[in-house]
């Protein structure tokens, strides 16, 4: 029997790795979705035939209400509030980790150094996960402010907890405290850093903490395996960890900036955004205006942001982009690694529109031809196009790298206001020369723009 298991440990593991080299790329994205899930098939499967399971009541109606609800949530739940979801998901596999931790401490009969240690690790890394994902979901909501709420106490705070944190540790380790007490501190403590971790953090380096927190619960969830002795989880919270790694290291090279600027901001950091005269004006326009110029146009480059995603406009781009190319224009994407409040968030709902892999243009390729664009579309883009992150060295988003459309003949923006973006700064771009706002739901814009084409 324990062969068996094994092997289908090993045939789950071999899956999980196939299925994360396929999500590499759009076109073999929906396989490798598909053989992770029947890898994870496999290992539950195998799980529940291992004979120390007793609970098959208890485990099979936790498998029905968590499917029900996953299901429910995967039809339901929006492409603008996946950030959200993934947020939320990374919290669910950080407490789980916990939960684990604390049953198998329960449940032990003997309790040496390195295993104590390995779950006052377990606990730490899954509470500080579901805390900072909960506080990353609230500010991705929007249920509390996007903007960075810097304490002046943060420090101290957080230096407190850390020591109460390896303080409780290595009393339980030492065996010089007792273990529940201990591990009620730890658990306490590490949810507490979470929310303070997380709560300073501004909404324009929110994509960066996502991709932190999934590589935290990864790492959770490998150090529960551990616990259990359960080599399919060891394997795929490995594979969450170190991906996780991988890509909060490829977002802060494309922000220009060190993971821990971002995860401990300075205490004296201040939103001094765009330099903006309040005697400056804005050129607008209706969106049927807009055609003249497009139709004229040889080089479209289309610049998406989360605005695009809450009009749900990707399929009124698409539309727009075969009517252009149509008419003989060159149509790119410009894709802001850190566009959206997810990594990969516009990526994906750009897939979701049909629209083709090779029209999405990364950022240094697409900057270096700016100045040939005859057009340029900002929708519902920001922050990524903020000229105060490339000319403003007061800027807090100051030195990351941006889509240059400022460079273009004309620029088009479209938003429903002149607010700010999710960092929550202004952005200079809007009172260029060569800038022109469309103001109102950019779905309804692009469609108007669509509607003088056909005429």
């Amino acid at each position: 029997m324990d062969l068996t298991l094994q092997i289908s440990y090993l045939i789950a593991a071999v899956c999980f790795i196939f299925g994360l080299k396929y999500l590499g790329h759009p076109d073999t994205a929906k396989k490798g979705n598909f053989l992770s899930a029947v890898g994870m098939f496999i290992a539950v499967l195998a799980s529940l035939a291992s004979p120390e399971i007793k609970q098959y009541w208890g485990i099979g109606v936790s498998l029905i209400a968590g499917g029900s609800v996953g299901y429910l949530i995967a039809r339901k739940i929006p492409l603008t509030s996946m950030p959200e979801m993934v947020a939320l998901f990374n919290g669910f596999g950080g407490i789980a980790s916990l939960l684990v931790a604390v049953a198998v401490f329960r449940n032990a009969s003997m309790m040496n150094s390195i295993f104590a240690l390995v779950i006052a690790a377990t606990c730490l890394v899954g509470g500080l996960t579901f805390s900072g994902s909960l506080i990353a979901f609230a500010k991705l909501s929007e249920k509390i402010s996007s903007k960075s709420m810097l304490l002046s106490s943060s420090r101290l705070i957080n230096s407190t907890l850390g020591f109460i944190l390896l303080t409780s540790i290595g009393l339980w380790v030492s065996h010089q405290l007792d273990a529940d007490y201990c591990l009620a501190m730890i658990v306490i403590s590490s949810l507490l850093l979470g929310v303070f971790m997380v709560i300073p953090i501004g909404g324009g380096d929110m994509p960066v903490v996502i991709s932190l927190l999934n590589s935290l619960s990864g790492i959770a969830a490998c150090a529960a395996g551990f616990l259990i002795f359960n080599n399919a989880l060891i394997v795929s919270g490995a594979l969450v960890g170190a991906s996780g790694v991988i890509l909060t290291v490829i977002m802060c090279k494309a922000m220009n900036r060190p993971l821990k600027s971002i995860i401990f901001p300075p205490i004296l950091a201040t939103d001094q955004g765009g330099a903006v005269s309040s005697e400056q004006s804005v050129n607008s326009c209706k969106a049927d205006d807009a055609y003249f110029t497009l139709e004229a146009a040889r080089s479209v480059v289309i610049v998406p942001g989360y605005g695009l995603a809450v009009a749900g406009a990707q399929h009124s781009v698409k539309e727009l982009t075969d009517l252009l190319e149509e008419n003989g224009t060159d149509v790119k994407y410009a894709i802001h690694p850190v566009a959206g409040r997810m990594p990969g968030h516009m990526n994906v709902l750009l897939a979701e529109a049909g629209i083709e892999y090779d029209k999405l243009i990364e950022l240094e390729d697409i900057n270096s031809a700016m100045d040939q664009v005859d057009a340029c579309l900002v929708i519902g883009a920001n922050d990524v196009v903020n000229t105060d992150a490339r000319d403003n060295d007061n800027s807090p988003i100051y030195g990351m790298p941006i889509i240059e459309v400022d460079k273009a003949k004309n620029v088009f923006i479209f938003k429903r206001s002149m607010g700010s973006g999710f960092a929550g700064i202004q952005n200079p771009l809007f009172y260029r020369h060569n800038s022109t706002m469309i103001f109102g739901d950019a779905k309804t814009s692009l469609n108007s723009i669509i509607t003088e084409y056909k005429h």
